[in-house]
């Protein structure tokens, strides 16, 4: 009768530290569910300073949710930056340096092979304003390929020129953002498959 009462005893003392074991388990695994997600939602809150100095909490979006919108203003960036000059040797140097932080080896490809022909020099000698207007940009997420169309213009003493632009590239997403890729993202393979004048417009010489 003593040994029967033993066994049960201990036989309920392991029914208790089993259901005590999983019952830890489950707490800790539900613990570590909410205390994930609550990590998660706190990372999509960024604190910014206003101009008098106070922290102000603002909300951060799913990085997806706006990737169409980051992948245009990039490709409209590098764009601004290759083709948008002045006739100043520094200011040519400094957009070409913040544009190739934008793009692989094909963007510095294409530099070299436009300072060969000597077209920087041309700016430099002619004293022409470059501008490029974006008109539109063509994306496929899916291939993560694009197609730019732009408007240039060059504005020199003599005449005002405006050239239709069209390149085409793909993109590659990159771990990190930094100042100088602010949207994380790599231009690759990058060609222009037209760059023709469509007007040109002659200055009066008393002007």
């Amino acid at each position: 009768m003593i040994i029967r009462n033993i066994e049960s005893k201990i036989r309920l003392a392991t029914f208790i530290s089993l259901g005590s074991f999983i019952l830890c388990l489950c707490v800790v695994a539900t613990v570590s569910f909410f205390a994930y997600g609550y990590v998660r939602d706190s990372r999509k809150s960024i604190y910014i300073l206003d101009p008098s100095g106070t922290p102000v909490m603002a909300k951060q979006t799913d990085v997806q949710l706006n990737r169409a919108a980051e992948y245009r203003a990039h490709i409209a960036r590098f764009h601004s930056l290759f083709f948008s000059l002045v006739p100043d040797d520094k200011f040519i140097e400094y957009q070409m340096k913040q544009a190739m932080y934008m793009i692989d080896e094909s963007g510095a490809l294409q530099y070299n092979n436009l300072k060969e022909k000597g077209f920087f020099t041309s700016i430099l000698s002619s004293s022409a304003v470059l501008t490029m207007r974006t008109d539109s940009i063509s994306l496929d997420e899916k291939s993560m390929y694009f197609r730019f169309y732009g408007t240039q213009k060059i504005d020199r003493r003599s005449s005002t020129i405006t050239r239709s632009l069209i390149t085409e590239g793909y993109l590659k997403d990159l771990e990190t953002r930094s100042d100088n890729n602010p949207h994380a993202v790599l231009i690759t393979r990058w060609k222009t498959l037209e760059n023709r004048d469509i007007l040109t417009t002659e200055k009066n010489a008393f002007q």
